[in-house]
């Protein structure tokens, strides 16, 4: 019997280690892992520069970039995203349904007390906590 292909969406909180789970799983890169953070996160350099008017086109690239890894029939595909609002994880599903891969949602939680380096101040996590949703049946 085939094993189906694999979509695993990491969310969390800035500063819970979704990065580091995602790079961990991606088996010393042998599968890709895709993430918003990508489209601010110069190549060259490393260098992450945010830009809220922007984060539409964020998005749209990771998604753009998830569809075309299952189009070419990777058997394991990483998302590394907050996902804190369930409409983030829409296009994903939908996905997950049209290319018939078996989808799996892990949250990762900051046990470790580790701080983002994003530099997003503690109130702001409390926001996006607030409206951080699991579902757990």
């Amino acid at each position: 019997m085939l094993e189906k292909c694999s979509l695993i969406l990491l969310r969390g909180l800035p500063g819970s280690g979704k990065t580091t789970l995602a790079k961990l799983l991606s088996e010393q890169e042998t599968y890709p892992v895709y993430s918003v953070d990508d489209y601010f996160t110069d190549s060259t350099t490393g260098t992450y520069h945010f830009d809220f008017r922007k984060n539409h086109l964020a998005y749209k690239q990771c998604e753009e970039r998830v569809k075309e890894a299952m189009q070419h029939g990777t058997s394991k595909v990483i998302v590394h995203n907050t996902f804190t609002i369930a409409w983030e994880l829409e296009a994903y599903f939908k996905l997950a349904e049209e290319f018939n891969y078996q989808l799996f949602v892990v949250t990762v939680e900051n046990y470790h007390q580790h701080k983002n380096s994003h530099g997003i101040t503690h109130e702001q996590l409390q926001k996006m906590a607030e409206k951080y949703k699991v579902k757990l049946f």
